[in-house]
């Protein structure tokens, strides 16, 4: 299941604000956009719980046909109970901001990928001995590829997937300095492009993304 995770290299993640309308409004902006994200390639599809009514946007998601294809998974998983919760509601992996080993045990126990995110060397390496099969570098962005790349050098065998400032003009940068995959938000599903339904621009930085992604990874 993991390798499945990762196999595009790109993990899109749908965040949205209150701002961008009602719950029934932002559950159809998540659909389109997992929709139009599909038809550029990124079949992997991170809803945050910080998106309003994203317990029903994963279940919905999970259960579209015209997604059947497609791997839609919880993001800011923060404790048991929240990964219990998004797993019942057909989430095929986890993904948080922070290490909890209960929640890789949880997770590890039926089987569904957790990413947890870590940010130094120790965190990324106690993740990945509790059971993480990959790990979330998180904030990315305040470290950038060359920080992977040492990080990488004494510990190879670790998967780290980017996230927090990863964009199409640098998840080159990150595949190439080890990344096992990249996590993107806004730089992909930001919710300017949401609210004016610009679903054919979301597929067009969709399909670059995952081509720049390609490009970067060795023959």
């Amino acid at each position: 299941m993991i390798d499945r995770l990762l196999t595009s290299g790109v993990i899109a993640v749908i965040r949205l604000q209150e701002s961008s309308g009602d719950i029934s409004t932002i559950m159809d902006m998540s659909g389109a956009a997992a929709r139009a994200l599909a038809a550029g390639g990124v079949d992997v599809v991170e809803v945050t719980l910080t998106t309003p009514g994203a317990l029903e946007a994963i279940t919905e998601l999970a259960s579209d046909e015209g997604l059947k294809g497609c791997m839609i998974g919880a993001g800011t998983v923060l404790d048991v109970k929240a990964a219990r919760d998004v797993i019942a509601r057909g989430a095929r992996f986890v993904v948080s901001p922070a290490f909890d080993r209960f929640v890789v045990r949880y997770c590890r126990d039926h089987h569904v990928p957790c990413l947890p995110g870590a940010f130094t060397p120790t965190e990324l390496h106690e993740a990945w001995r509790a059971g993480a099969t990959a790990v979330k570098l998180f904030p990315a962005s305040a470290v950038g590829p060359r920080y992977l790349r040492e990080v990488l050098a004494p510990l190879p065998f670790l998967r780290v997937v980017p996230s927090g400032g990863v964009s199409l003009e640098n998840a080159g940068e990150w595949i190439r300095a080890g990344a096992a995959a990249v996590s993107v938000g806004s730089a992909l599903v930001s919710a300017e492009l949401a609210r004016d339904a610009a679903w054919a621009e979301l597929t067009r930085r969709a399909r670059a993304l995952v081509d720049a992604v390609a490009a970067a990874r060795p023959a």
